[in-house]
């Protein structure tokens, strides 16, 4: 069998090599670039991200990630998102006083959480639906978390030919610290620092292609 290739996409955000050789361990061929035809063209698509949703945006502009990424979602090939990777993913972001447009993948808005200490960092739970590919084996386990901003509403009704797998997680507010929607997935905290657990997501999500 043949390890699927995966681009983690490189715009100038997120923990780029990490999030390489994690998915590496997991058990795919791993090219980190911006590159079109690489990122078109790949088995899945990595959307990393890291700091606040305004920068990432204006990053992901300039490479003309908005556009590589609905057309891989067009095509039905995988796409996951990590943190402010995938906050992104919403229509808008409100962050430091700025209200700004996101990818729309999803509708919805990413707000500050509400917790007696913020950033919310270390390791949580996670809500699980029992049908989610990306927990499979791991939905009692803990994953690391690093923000201070998260999307706590979802906003799409269930369709019956799709029915979005929506994790959540609280910290405070209760948001949504995962989605499996279609070719899209994403989640609110890092894989590839949450150990053996992280390794499984990311293995269950290679699984899936």
């Amino acid at each position: 069998m043949i390890a699927p290739r995966v681009v983690v996409l490189d715009y100038g955000s997120g923990n780029i090599h990490s999030a390489a050789q994690a998915l590496q361990v997991a058990g795919a061929r791993v090219e980190v670039t911006r590159d079109k035809d690489a990122i078109l063209n790949a088995d899945g698509l990595l959307v990393p991200g890291v700091g606040a949703f305004t920068a990432v945006m204006e990053q992901l502009e300039a490479v003309r990630g908005a556009e590589l990424i609905d057309r891989r979602l067009v095509a039905s090939k995988p796409v996951l998102g990590i943190c402010v990777g995938m906050q992104v993913m919403f229509e808008r972001g409100v962050e430091h006083g700025l209200d700004t447009e996101g990818l729309g993948q999803w509708p919805g808005v990413v707000e500050a959480l509400e917790a007696p200490r913020i950033p919310h960092i270390g390791w949580n739970t996670v809500e699980a639906p029992t049908d989610s590919v990306l927990f499979q084996g791991i939905a009692n386990e803990r994953f690391y978390f690093v923000h201070s901003y998260a999307a706590k509403e979802w906003l799409i009704t269930d369709s019956p030919l799709a029915r979005p797998k929506v994790t959540w997680t609280e910290y405070g507010d209760r948001f949504i610290s995962a989605v499996e929607n279609g070719p899209l997935s994403a989640t609110q905290f890092h894989p590839e620092k949450s150990g053996k657990s992280g390794i499984r997501l990311l293995t269950n999500w290679l699984n899936s292609f």
